[in-house]
């Protein structure tokens, strides 16, 4: 296996990107959700590139590959929060496409890159 260093892995820069972007969009929601949807939405974020980073310490590809999967576990209920932040009318139409395409753009990229990994 090779290790890799994840400060320079894109998909871990993407997921840096990513969770800024998620509390910059969560800071306009209501605060009698701060502790519901807005907290959900942030801890989901920073998952994905904290298990990129967990996973690069890991000793061999298929461990490296589960965080990855979790990773994009991560990504898929982010997708669903953020589309249920949309229906109640938290984003806007624009902030919401913006953020959907940063997130399926971001889970095709660990979907490569997983399958770049011999196992």
């Amino acid at each position: 296996m090779t290790k890799h260093n994840f400060r320079q892995l894109k998909i871990w820069k993407e997921g840096i990107e990513l969770t800024k972007s998620v509390y910059t969009l969560t800071k306009k929601f209501p605060t009698d959700e701060r502790f519901n949807l807005t907290s959900q939405l942030r801890r989901c974020t920073v998952s994905v590139p904290s298990n990129i980073a967990e996973g690069t310490s890991r000793s061999s590809n298929k461990a490296f590959s589960h965080f990855l999967e979790i990773s994009l576990g991560s990504l898929f209920e982010l997708e669903t929060q953020i589309i249920l932040s949309h229906e109640l009318e938290f984003l806007d139409n624009e902030s919401f496409s913006t953020i959907e395409n940063k997130i399926i753009e971001l889970q095709k990229m660990i979907s490569g890159f997983s399958k770049t990994l011999t196992l």
